[in-house]
């Protein structure tokens, strides 16, 4: 009995490594003739295992998919990668997705062996999750996009501007971006015939989707990139900064989470970036630990030379009364 399940779930994982094996190459890796293999192909599918045939010359066995979800099997690297994942879940901002990615967490760090949730705990530090302004999203509406996403299929949705104002568009979705906080949906409007970024907290589907469609190149080939020069189009505060870094350096790259980059030469590029206020887009440019230049905003200039007084005095040695 022990024999049969070690190689019940040998033949289990050789199903879900390969998308297709015949009955002989399964018999010969299993070390057993391809009558045993039927007989626990049988087994597998009495606990809903979705094991199918494929008849003829070149047929053989693969795993397909069921009407539920059966037992999984996984590697170490696969169970420390989808523990991880989890763990980061419980704070995606996607209403309910926290709850529950906690509680699939908690069943599998019960089977767990001890040397992997160590690996898991060591990947994963002590994190405190501060209260976001963001507004949760709805997570079947996000699959509703995501879905029609992959299927490449028209996408009809209620939208509410910033200003509030509503408005219906009819859409061919190409992808989800997450910037920030927030989820945001790059989509080509078929009725103002141009590329636009919609936030998916505003967005109300209307289903079923629409017809097939051929996917466009989005523009600089960068979903995330094109959301964020989006995203800096809007801010009430903006401005180009000369950085003193090549536009292929690590600092340009994180740099280019707050709008987009321009190379100048092999020195320096331009940073065209936003905020909401100078005071964020101050802390912003502190962040990035690279020389800069303010080119075209005085009222940033004015709030740099501001903080760099205030620096000054609070390094200054402090007379004693």
């Amino acid at each position: 009995m022990k024999e049969t399940s070690a190689r019940l779930l040998r033949l289990l994982t050789l199903l879900q490594s390969h998308r297709e094996w015949s009955g002989q190459d399964l018999a010969d890796r299993l070390g057993v003739s391809t009558r045993t293999v039927r007989r626990d192909v049988d087994k597998l599918r009495d606990l809903d295992y979705p094991v199918n045939a494929v008849k003829g010359i070149d047929g053989g066995y693969r795993l397909g998919a069921g009407a539920q979800l059966p037992p999984l099997l996984l590697d170490d690297e696969e169970a420390v990668a989808i523990a991880v994942a989890l763990r980061t879940a419980t704070g995606s901002g996607v209403a309910g997705i926290g709850e529950r990615a906690l509680r699939a967490l908690v069943k599998l760090e019960q089977v767990l062996p001890a040397r992997l949730r160590h690996r898991v705990s060591a990947l994963q530090p002590s994190a405190v999750h501060t209260p976001s302004a963001a507004p949760a999203v709805d997570a079947e509406v996000l699959t509703t996009i995501g879905t029609a996403c992959r299927d490449h299929r028209q996408l009809r949705f209620d939208y509410r501007g910033h200003g509030g104002n509503a408005s219906t568009r009819l859409t061919e979705p190409h992808e989800l971006v997450t910037w920030g906080p927030r989820w945001y949906l790059v989509a080509w409007d078929l009725e103002r015939a141009d590329w636009r970024t919609f936030r998916v907290d505003r967005i109300h589907p209307r289903t079923p989707t629409g017809p097939r469609f051929t996917p466009r190149e989005i523009p600089g080939g960068d979903p995330a990139a094109h959301v964020a020069h989006g995203i800096s189009q809007l801010w009430p505060c903006r401005a180009t900064i000369r950085l003193h870094a090549p536009a292929h350096s690590d600092a340009a790259r994180t740099a280019a989470s707050y709008g987009t980059i321009e190379p100048i030469d092999d020195r320096t590029c331009f940073l065209h970036a936003g905020a909401d206020s100078p005071r964020a887009l101050a802390f912003l440019l502190g962040a990035l630990e690279v020389d800069f230049h303010v080119q075209d905003s005085p009222e940033l200039a004015a709030h740099l030379r501001r903080t760099a007084d205030r620096f000054h005095r609070a390094s200054s040695p402090q007379e004693t009364p």
